[in-house]
């Protein structure tokens, strides 16, 4: 384990290319990892991105946890590492008893520290699944680009949380095939500043078979919107009036999308979403109040009596709760990080994918504890009986 050591600190540097970890013990679960280096606000960072199936998950870690990772995996879960730094590459083998080979190949060239910012910023720059430099039609009309395709300086907030936005989408692609048509329902879509951003993403720039039905309560939005989808010609992006709960209009989806549905209008989207048997389930929820009103517990009550951490526990719990539903109704689920919009801090999105199974995560037992019963719940209930 020392050799293996010593070799991760040469190799975890601005000069890493790439790192890939294969040969996994176990035939399910995660099947490779790869790292490389990023910088993340002026901060050397190592990407680990996780292959699991279908799925892809991403998480930023520092040199140190970086290093740990890869002990830890080496150790439990795989047999193979190779890596390469400025041409100097490293194989690591694990045998089945567990004896770990290090082995260093090639010559290490060197690289000026500026040389090495500038190589991870432009790495960093081309992770964009929007590019700088070509102009998007709803992007110029936002004000996010200019007509010549630049990124207007005061907007690049938004520029790259819509962005953001898309990562989450191309990592469910897999999903799907393109000889298929793709039936997308985003309720609650408001502005649709996403709505557009996920067609043009989807259908103009990665070539899927797409119908999109965004909905909303305001009439007036929904003009706009028609309006603009037909000023860019996207003949598959339709805008239609109507509530989460009372919506009838299709009989099959394949993706619902439901970004700050307010309260319980999440849950009702979420039902609706299972009961179509929709593969990914995309959701950013917001000002949950349902929770916070039925929440008891004894030995919680110490710390129930800050308004303010009850309100942060319960809109947290709320998530939670969502999430290991969906679990318990066959859903692959994670709640990540989303930075939204308008810089609010109801940032969460659970991201559902259908998996091949239902699942028992015992969170009917946790609710009796904490003596709440919400809408969710309660729907799923009512369509199971």
């Amino acid at each position: 384990m020392e050799k293996l050591r010593m070799a991760l600190d040469l190799l975890l540097s601005e000069g890493l290319s790439e790192i890939i970890i294969s040969n996994p013990r176990q035939k399910e679960g995660t099947v490779k990892v790869k790292i490389r280096p990023v910088l993340l606000k002026e901060q050397l960072m190592f990407q680990v991105t996780r292959f699991r199936g279908k799925q892809v998950f991403h998480e930023n870690l520092d040199r140190e946890q970086a290093k740990e990772e890869i002990e830890a995996l080496l150790t439990e879960d795989f047999r193979q590492l190779e890596g390469e730094n400025r041409g100097k590459k490293l194989l690591v083998l694990v045998s089945k008893k567990g004896k770990m080979t290090v082995k260093w190949t090639g010559k290490q060239t060197k690289m000026q520290p500026a040389t090495a910012v500038q190589a991870l910023s432009h790495n960093r720059k081309k992770k964009y699944l929007l590019e700088e430099g070509i102009p998007v039609p709803f992007l110029v009309d936002l004000g996010v680009q200019t007509i010549d395709g630049r990124i207007v300086h005061a907007r690049y907030d938004k520029f790259r949380q819509i962005n953001r936005y898309l990562e989450f989408v191309e990592d469910i692609l897999p999903v799907f095939s393109k000889d298929e048509c793709i039936h997308i329902i985003d309720f609650g879509c408001g502005k649709s500043y996403l709505t557009f951003a996920l067609y043009y993403y989807l259908h103009e720039k990665k070539g899927y078979q797409i119908a999109i039905t965004g909905l909303d309560l305001k009439e007036d939005v929904i003009d706009h919107c028609s309006a603009l989808a037909e000023k860019y010609g996207y003949e598959a992006l339709h805008f239609e009036k109507g509530d989460i709960a009372g919506f009838t209009g299709a009989d099959h989806v394949d993706m619902v999308v439901t970004l700050h549905a307010c309260d319980t209008a999440t849950d009702y989207a979420l039902q609706k979403a299972v009961d179509w048997g929709a593969r990914v389930i995309l959701s950013v929820p917001c000002c949950q109040h349902e929770v916070n009103k039925q929440i008891r517990n004894e030995a919680l009550a110490p710390v129930l009596k800050y308004g303010l951490i009850r309100e942060r526990m319960s809109a947290l719990l709320t998530d939670a709760i969502r999430a290991d539903l969906l679990e318990e109704h066959g859903y692959d689920t994670q709640i990540l990080e989303f930075i939204d919009m308008e810089h609010t801090p109801k940032n969460i999105l659970i991201r559902a994918v259908k998996g091949r199974g239902k699942k028992d995560t015992g969170i009917q037992r946790l609710t009796e504890e904490l003596q709440v019963h919400t809408t969710l719940q309660k729907l799923f209930e009512q369509t199971e009986s």
